[in-house]
């Protein structure tokens, strides 16, 4: 989450702060919420089941349901789908790459030439 960077139009260096988040539930961890309440960054990730669960079995100490907007989460499908469709290069789905930069660079081509 640390390595978070939101390019700035125009000169000077990238924003480390983005507006809101949108995650799918592997992000819903307590730790991941609390550090991004921190910073002040709004979210919106769904609960887990089994979150969800061990809040209600808890009763009142279990605190309160996190906020979640439906209408904002279902803009996430935009990213998911742009995944998907670099996914069907098979060098990046493979990663066959051995650095970081030369993957970085594969995956820029790509989405340069879907763009196009």
């Amino acid at each position: 989450m640390a390595a978070i960077r939101v390019p700035r139009i125009g000169p000077g260096r990238p924003r480390v702060r983005p507006d809101h988040v949108l995650g799918d539930k592997g992000y819903s961890s307590k730790a991941i919420r609390d550090w991004l309440r921190r910073r002040g960054i709004a979210h919106t990730i769904p609960e887990r089941a089994d979150q969800v669960a061990n809040r209600l079995r808890r009763g009142r100490l279990g605190g309160r349901p996190v906020v979640f907007d439906r209408r904002l989460y279902k803009h996430r499908n935009v990213v998911e789908r742009a995944f998907n469709r670099l996914k069907q290069w098979r060098g990046i789905a493979t990663r066959y790459d051995k650095t970081a930069e030369s993957y970085q660079a594969a995956v820029t081509i790509a989405s340069l030439l879907m763009w196009a």
